[in-house]
């Protein structure tokens, strides 16, 4: 069984005379900066001169410098920047900052796993991983309670890596909700076979090949879109606020009886070990390498193609009218 805190369980006095450093302020960097903030720690923001979040994060009322002289600065630097410029922003800007006894923090732990980021061995480095987007990490915040997190501690040089973890985690709310201890390891395997198995990857192929289904069969386009995307996020809310079987129980009979017996027809046994190739081939590096090699050569391009792909396909031509006619005033 995993090893778990609560908000009780932990202090906020470790931290007190530390000087936590958030490196970017993205949506997870807005949030989390916020929240730390709110919750009466020393916070700086470090962010590139001149870039677009600067005044977004003065405006919030943080001390904003430079990357540099935030590390120099701080006592535990939380690096909350997009994965693939962790490392450059590591070598030119942190890793020189970096000095005895202070702390390297992630909420992703793919740097440090895969080395990307070759880290010295007189620091902390540590891991505060929220298991939702930053909008609900702030969100639930404001609302008395917290998104919860998975913590890990992949080198506790100072003998107070754990303090330092657990006392951000508590900060940014997570605590109020619920903490799991995990290593650096399982967090990136787990996350990336999510992301490609089941939640992005394995939940839009499902959705596409549904629809595709109903239209070829001569159904209307729209009537295809409602059934298997949009009524989508009311079985999803079920099952994540009372579990698999507890969906069950509260779809119509019918229903009940066809997903438990023609779901197995969809997801087969094949179709399992598929998801086993997808978790090998993230375990032993060939996606990792595969998505290096593409970023290095194409950057932000090296999903352009299949991202076009997607949106020349009818279930998002169908989806754009559906979504102005139940939301008008939204824009996407």
């Amino acid at each position: 069984m995993a090893k778990t805190w609560k908000d009780k369980d932990i202090s906020l006095d470790p931290l007190k005379d530390q000087t936590i450093a958030v490196i970017g302020y993205g949506i997870q960097g807005d949030a989390q900066s916020n929240n730390m903030k709110d919750s009466g720690l020393n916070i700086i923001v470090g962010l590139k001169k001149g870039g677009n979040s600067w005044k977004k994060a003065e405006s919030d009322g943080h001390k904003v410098m430079s990357v540099s002289d935030a590390c120099k600065k701080a006592d535990i630097i939380h690096v909350l920047l997009p994965d693939m410029i962790q490392s450059e922003v590591y070598k030119s800007e942190i890793g020189p900052n970096l000095s005895k006894g202070k702390a390297l923090s992630f909420s992703h732990a793919a740097a440090i796993h895969w080395k990307w980021i070759d880290a010295p061995k007189d620091i902390d480095i540590i891991m505060v991983a929220p298991k939702g987007p930053g909008s609900k990490v702030r969100e639930t915040y404001l609302e008395n309670f917290g998104t919860p997190s998975i913590v890990a501690v992949h080198q506790d040089f100072t003998g107070k890596a754990w303090d330092r973890t657990l006392g951000i985690a508590k900060a940014i709310g997570s605590a109020r909700a619920g903490l799991i201890q995990t290593t650096f390891k399982e967090e990136v395997e787990t996350d990336w076979f999510g992301e490609q198995a089941d939640l992005c990857g394995g939940a839009a192929s499902m959705i596409q090949a549904s629809f595709e289904t109903l239209v070829e069969a001569g159904y209307q386009p729209e009537i295809a879109y409602f059934e298997v995307l949009h009524e989508l996020k009311l079985i999803v809310d079920m099952i994540q606020r009372y579990g698999i079987n507890g969906m069950w129980r509260r779809v119509s009979e019918t229903a009940r009886y066809g997903g438990l017996t023609r779901g197995p027809m969809v997801i087969t046994s094949e179709s399992k070990d598929n998801m086993k190739k997808v978790l090998k081939m993230i375990q032993d590096g060939t996606f990792n390498k595969e998505w290096i090699d593409e970023y290095q050569k194409h950057g932000k391009d090296s999903f352009d193609k299949y991202m076009k792909e997607t949106e020349a396909h009818q279930i998002e031509k169908v989806g754009k009218q559906m979504r102005k006619m139940m939301w008008p005033d939204s824009t996407e």
